[in-house]
């Protein structure tokens, strides 16, 4: 194997310094009065308080979970079924697991720490409190890339050494060190689907509680000091929107790269690297991707109070996705031969450079079409606003109708990229169109994360009773940040359904089944259950936000009834009891849902066998792609249909401002679409993925029983044969 690969690891301490440089900088900025310093503090103390109960639940399930894959990794199958894994894939799945909770620490560490220097920043000028929040953001998204791609490049190189060294690319000793580097992706999408689901609940049931108490029941400003609830709903942007969000990328990243990898270890090539050329393109492409990233960072800046904030994060995403394109064109010609071919399907390397082109035009498109549908002043908000004058219920239909009507411009996208992908390099050329569209995630996390930076910021001047101006500044933020969080996920979602279609094909390969026949009874009963699972996963979801938001809601009442001067600023809430209260839930009511993807593949694969599994996972993709876009896109113009209020909007010719009726009504909608966009939405595409990781991981033990059965099957065909050849000769003779 050609040195070059050293390059991949090099490449993500790149972005490591990078995030050690900018979190520095962050945290050298003025943290304004003492006052905003103790209310930073306490959202920073809940958000370590419920990182350290998360890690401690998730400890009890990953070293049992690492035992398990050691003792599955001791078969060595037989000698007619060979199992090509090792007991290294339990150690791989507990760096994997850690990394990715480190991915979510970095994210929140510095998200802890911009939030009040944000809203210090703020007082200055527009400018300066993006600088200080996109910077906040760049920091966690070089961070979450950075780790994902030394991870995968150093552990790839240490597996290569340990079990195919000196062996051939499309060797058996090959795709051992493959299916052990899986153990690093299982446990990366592990921890972020627990990750992103607690984390979910937890900001959820605080922003409900505060909501319905604070802004419809009292009338006092959504993050008013005087709200029990909103510290706890400040740290749940931290514990959801941003940890959360940064395990969830960080196991997107690792899987789409792992699905890149798998099917290119089945590609026999003569190139410059030794024949590896199909695995290492991938890691390459991330780690060019981190480097435009890196360098577009320095050009997301307004020189104005009226400068868009919007244009300016617009032109970071695209200048980092040109880069990228260009970069990809030289990598692909260098490292690849004019011709390759997987499972008999032959293309060319210039085909495999529009594959990276189909994915990374899916991306930006499905980024756009997501920012139509949930960005101020365009229809579908709009719309909702509208119906917002007739009442609640009006309000709840138009945003369900919007959620449903942005599902079909992406699917469309998404089958003609899956379709030219497929067209341009066969299966090959899915998964790298999947690992061109994230190959820009430093730069499209580092524009995820600086909203809820922002949306701190703007919570922290309320609660210090800052300027108004000064608020305005942060709203302006975080108007921007409630779309760029949507575009993310729709992002996310349309990564995963490729990386997801990638990992399936290597799951076919290594399953040993030809196709998925869906005549048969048992993969249709496969094909329904997996369908319903998104949906049984998303009513767990919101059944456990309403459940904590109840009990927040009656905390807060309580408060407000028992303590007294706390309208009048005499008396400080208890925040830390509604703390307690988002913390303990979210951590017991994670569990079910995380136990869904894990245990479900593993029930249908080894009871039924590896082509019901596969119906099972063509359900649960489809499905959960739908619903992971209906429900954020569904929740992200509802809370801009809300936001809206504040600097008023015109239904039927009359101004209509915070408190009247129609804003009531929108803050209902807001109030249901918060767990559709924050808990249940962007947990589809990790549940789609790490469902089709356990598959992956568990391919070669149900391809052994599988095989096994046909051979009886088999068996059993020819001792009736030969009782028919029995009957027919004595009765020849007789």
């Amino acid at each position: 194997m050609n040195d070059i690969i050293y390059l991949v690891p090099a490449l993500g301490l790149v972005g490591l310094l990078y995030t050690f440089w900018r979190f520095n900088w962050v945290s050298n900025q003025p943290t304004g009065d003492e006052n905003m310093q103790k209310l930073s503090g306490y959202i920073a103390d809940g958000a370590i308080a419920f990182l350290k109960a998360e890690w401690k639940i998730l400890a009890y399930f990953a070293i049992p979970t690492a035992i398990l894959l050691f003792w599955l990794g001791s078969d060595e199958g037989t000698p007619d079924h060979p199992i090509h894994s090792s007991p290294v894939i339990a150690l791989a799945f507990l760096i994997g697991a850690v990394f990715s909770a480190t991915a979510g620490y970095i994210g929140m560490r510095v998200a802890t720490k911009a939030n009040v220097r944000t809203a210090q920043a703020a007082r200055t000028s527009l400018a300066k409190a993006l600088e200080v929040s996109f910077t906040g953001g760049s920091v966690m998204g070089m961070g979450v890339a950075g780790l994902a791609i030394l991870g995968l490049g150093g552990l790839f190189i240490v597996f290569y050494q340990m079990f195919a060294a000196g062996h051939e690319l499309t060797s058996v000793e090959m795709k051992k060190a493959i299916e052990v580097l899986a153990g690093f992706s299982l446990g990366a999408e592990s921890i972020a689907l627990f990750a992103r689901v607690g984390g979910g609940i937890y900001t959820k049931a605080a922003d409900v509680g505060a909501d319905l108490v604070g802004k419809v029941e009292a009338g006092i400003p959504e993050d008013d000091v005087r709200n029990p609830a909103t510290i706890a709903d400040n740290v749940g942007d931290n514990v959801g929107d941003v940890a959360g969000m940064g395990a969830d990328l960080f196991g997107s990243y690792v899987a789409t790269i792992l699905a890149t990898m798998v099917l290119g270890q089945e590609i026999q090539v003569t190139d410059n690297v030794g024949g590896f050329s199909p695995v290492i393109l991938p890691m390459l492409i991330a780690g060019v991707g981190l480097l435009a990233s890196l360098v577009s960072t320095f050009f997301v800046r307004i020189s104005s109070e009226t400068a868009s904030v919007q244009n300016a994060l617009n032109l970071g995403n695209w200048l980092s996705i040109a880069i990228t394109f260009v970069s990809s064109y030289f990598l692909v010609h260098h490292l690849l031969p004019d011709t390759l071919n997987l499972r008999g399907f032959e293309f060319t390397s210039n085909g495999v450079f529009l594959a990276i082109i189909v994915g990374l035009v899916v991306g930006a498109l499905m980024s756009a079409i997501t920012e139509y549908y949930t960005a101020m002043g365009k229809r579908p908000v709009l719309s909702i606003i509208e119906k917002s004058g007739t009442g609640h219920a009006t309000n709840i239909i138009g945003g369900l109708a919007v959620g449903m009507e942005s599902t079909v411009l992406p699917i469309l996208v998404l089958a003609a990229g899956i379709i030219f992908s497929y067209k341009f390099a066969g299966l090959y050329g899915v998964s790298i169109a999947a690992a061109g569209m994230m190959a820009t995630t430093a730069m499209q996390l580092a524009i995820d994360a600086f909203g809820p930076i922002a949306d701190n910021a703007g919570g922290i001047a309320e609660m210090s009773q800052l300027p108004s101006e000064v608020r305005g500044r942060t709203d302006n933020l975080d108007a921007v940040g409630n779309t760029t969080a949507a575009t993310g996920k729709g992002f996310a979602i349309a990564s995963a359904a490729l990386t997801s279609l990638a990992l399936f094909a290597a799951f076919v390969g290594i399953a040993g089944i030809k196709a998925i026949d869906i005549y048969k009874a048992d993969v249709l009963a496969g094909l329904f259950v997996g369908g319903m699972i998104p949906f049984i996963f998303s009513a767990l979801c919101i059944s456990a936000v309403g459940k904590a938001a109840m009990e927040m809601v009656n905390e807060v009442r309580r408060q407000f009834r028992e303590i007294p001067g706390i309208m009048e600023y005499k008396a400080e809430p208890e925040y830390e009891k509604c703390v307690a209260i988002s913390t303990q839930a979210s951590i017991r009511q994670m569990i079910l849902p995380g136990a869904i993807a894990l245990i479900s593949p593993v029930l249908v694969g080894f009871t039924f066998g590896p082509e019901v599994l596969g119906g099972m996972l063509a359900g649960v993709t489809v499905s959960g792609v739908l619903m992971g876009m209906f429900q954020s896109n569904a929740g992200g113009a509802w809370d801009n249909a809300k936001k809206s209020f504040e600097k008023g909007v015109q239904i039927d010719g009359v101004t209509y401002y915070k408190k009247s009726e129609p804003h009531k009504a929108s803050v209902t909608g807001d109030t249901v679409g918060d767990p559709f966009k924050d808990t249940s939405g962007p947990s589809m595409n990790i549940l789609i993925k790490l469902m089709s990781i356990v598959s992956l991981v568990i391919a070669p033990y149900i391809a052994v029983k599988s095989d096994a059965s046909v051979g009886q099957k088999e068996l059993q065909k020819i001792e009736k044969t030969a009782v028919k050849v029995v009957k027919i000769s004595t009765s020849n003779k007789s």
